[in-house]
């Protein structure tokens, strides 16, 4: 049995301060009881400045961590951005607030303060909750930190059941969240979203300082909340599913120009791009370099239910792409700004493919020693790059500062210096 699994076995881990009054957390056969509702009932979503203020004034003066969540409408609308916002506090209750029609979430920020924020995969919702003036200075991470204390399954449903003995309703993830107004069953899954997440926060915290793996946990979460918003990708287009099977340059000027097309109307309509036009119908038409109306309408994706319009409009992006001259046309691939992929190593540099299994198999092993997924002790892209440039003067101390240009932690310097030292002699 693994630490982690002794966690979820361990009863007395299975906190009750989250938990319905005069209730362990377990049914009286030691089986996980379904939690149907929130605690203090089902609160009304905040749409008003008024009732936004008495929310920050109520958050201010709570005490304790405050767990987060966001909701988006992934699939439905254009972007990332919140339709949703969850919090909960102890003194404060749990808020459910409309980020739609309070855009501007600063003053909360401001009253939670430098408190520790408790999100479970905060990754997903940090970026949309920056958005609308709320970035944390600390933060909990209940899905890494399973990640980290070694948890099979780190979904939030999967580590409540485990870890607290509850078991969450999940059906509503990947519905509309942009719906107005949101329907009860809705917000009852939302505000039972955060119930637990502090309580969750609270015995993980204690199962990771069990393990001796909490100051690890804390570096990681520090360097999450610090990370500065993610760039703009470079030549987003070539991520369409599908692409692979695009090689000729024209074709891939096809993709460019549909894609393009596609995006700028999602963004006018608020609707995801995929609603607009398939990734798919994109990459057939790009194949196909259609002559014509016509000949586009029988591709699949542009069927009868298209209207003509439509069909003009992505005609017209097919006819801009094959007009361009050959020097405009997309190159191949994408700049390339670390080592190639690793399955061109074996030929273009044997002794980098041989250090590169001698490493991975090295980081396995560790990782399996400390009972942790191994992208979580060290991302793979860190062990390339060190790979395919080691250091001139191989020891401890030159691939401990290479590991630390790359962005390792202290922690996962300390843990995989000495056996990738040992791999890239």
């Amino acid at each position: 049995m693994t630490d982690a699994q002794e966690t979820a076995a361990d009863s007395s881990l299975r906190t009750t301060g989250g938990a319905p009054p005069d209730d362990d957390g377990l049914s009286s056969e030691g089986l996980p009881i379904p939690l149907l509702e929130p605690r203090d009932g089902i609160p009304p979503v905040i749409a008003d400045e008024e009732g936004l203020a008495a929310t920050v004034a109520a958050f201010a003066a709570g005490t304790g961590p405050v767990a987060v969540d966001a909701e988006r409408a992934s699939g439905y609308r254009y972007g990332q951005r919140a339709y949703l916002v969850q919090l909960r506090r102890e003194g404060a209750g749990t808020a459910l607030v409309d980020p739609v029609a309070c855009p501007d979430l600063s003053g909360l920020d401001a009253a939670i303060g430098d408190t520790e924020w408790v999100l479970h995969a905060a990754t997903q919702d940090l970026p949309c909750l920056r958005e609308i003036g709320m970035v944390p200075s600390r933060i909990f991470d209940t899905e890494l930190a399973g990640r980290l204390a070694g948890f099979p399954r780190v979904g939030l449903g999967a580590m409540v059941e485990s870890v607290l003995g509850y078991v969450l309703e999940k059906g509503h993830s990947a519905v509309d969240w942009s719906t107005r107004p949101l329907p009860e069953p809705w917000l009852r899954y939302a505000a039972l979203d955060v119930e637990l997440l502090v309580d969750l926060r609270d015995a993980l915290e204690k199962e990771l300082d069990r393990q001796g793996k909490l100051e690890w946990a804390r570096e990681e979460f520090d360097a999450i909340a610090s990370a500065p918003p993610a760039p703009p990708r470079q030549d987003p287009w070539r991520r369409t599913s599908g692409m692979h099977k695009v090689r000729r340059r024209r074709q891939m000027a096809v993709v460019r120009e549909l894609w393009t097309a596609r995006d700028r109307i999602a963004q006018r309509r608020d609707v995801s791009p995929g609603k607009v036009l398939s990734d798919g119908a994109i990459v057939e038409a790009a194949l196909s370099l259609p002559p014509n109306v016509h000949a586009l309408a029988g591709l699949t994706g542009f069927g009868h239910r298209m209207g003509r319009r439509q069909l003009e409009q992505w005609q017209a992006a097919v006819d801009r792409a094959k007009a361009l001259p050959d020097a405009e046309l997309p190159q191949p691939g994408q700049a390339v700004t670390g080592p190639p992929p690793p399955r061109s190593w074996a030929d273009r540099d044997p002794a980098a493919a041989a250090r590169l299994s001698a490493a991975r198999a090295a980081v396995s092993a560790v990782a399996e020693q400390l009972n942790m997924p191994q992208e979580n002790l060290i991302t793979p892209d860190t062990v390339r790059r060190v790979c395919w440039e080691p250091p001139a003067q191989v020891d401890q101390d030159s691939v401990a500062a290479a590991l630390a240009a790359h962005g390792a932690r202290p922690w996962q310097i300390s843990q995989v210096t000495p056996v990738l030292a040992r791999a890239l002699s």
